[in-house]
């Protein structure tokens, strides 16, 4: 992966969470990815919690075009217009922040700007986001269309691919689930049971 890898851009932001509209069509980052945006002196960081490909224009959904095709590389082929009347956007729940050298696992005082670029993290970057588990609470207590369990899930088996150890990382992610949902077991075991780094 390129070292930043520019994914979208910014086109709705609040405290919690930003929506980014990718420039390329389908390419979206993975469920549980983590991204950044913003500058050199204050980044943002996020958890990518859902994602959709819709018609740019609103109340117009696109129609089935491949009836007479024999693949949908041929749809788009015969009609490449197609990838000008879609788009592309994910929702990023924001579950971190850096001010200079220092790194925080709690909101920021501001939300992204609009139009700020969105990069996909580097794995060195999902190394150091990943040394503490603070942003956890965040994800099972966010209000998002997602279940937490899916989400929780899948960000810590996308951090533990950035990892040497992946099931060290997953043991460690295990351990603190376990104290945060002491009193939530079924949430607990739905969790774990998704751990696998390999699915």
């Amino acid at each position: 992966m390129p070292e930043k890898e520019r994914v979208g851009e910014v086109i709705e932001a609040s405290t919690t969470a930003f929506t980014a509209q990718c420039y390329e069509l389908y390419e979206i980052p993975p469920l549980g990815s983590l991204v950044k945006t913003g500058d050199s002196s204050a980044q943002l960081y996020a958890i990518v919690y859902n994602a959709a490909t819709t018609s740019l224009e609103p109340g117009r959904r696109p129609i089935a075009r491949g009836k007479d095709e024999t693949s949908e590389e041929a749809i788009y082929s015969s009609s490449p217009q197609l990838t000008k009347l879609l788009r592309s956007e994910f929702g990023a729940v924001v579950v971190g922040h850096k001010e200079g050298d220092k790194l925080y696992h709690h909101l920021p005082p501001q939300p992204a700007r609009i139009h700020s670029f969105v990069y996909q993290c580097t794995p060195a970057e999902v190394m150091e986001f990943g040394q503490s588990f603070g942003f956890l609470n965040i994800l099972l207590n966010a209000n998002l269309p997602v279940p937490a369990e899916e989400l929780v899930s899948a960000s810590l088996r996308q951090m533990s691919r950035a990892h040497k150890d992946p099931r060290a990382f997953l043991v460690a992610a295990g351990k603190e689930l376990a104290i945060l949902l002491s009193g939530n077991l079924n949430q607990l075991n739905a969790i774990l049971g998704r751990l696998n780094p390999l699915s």
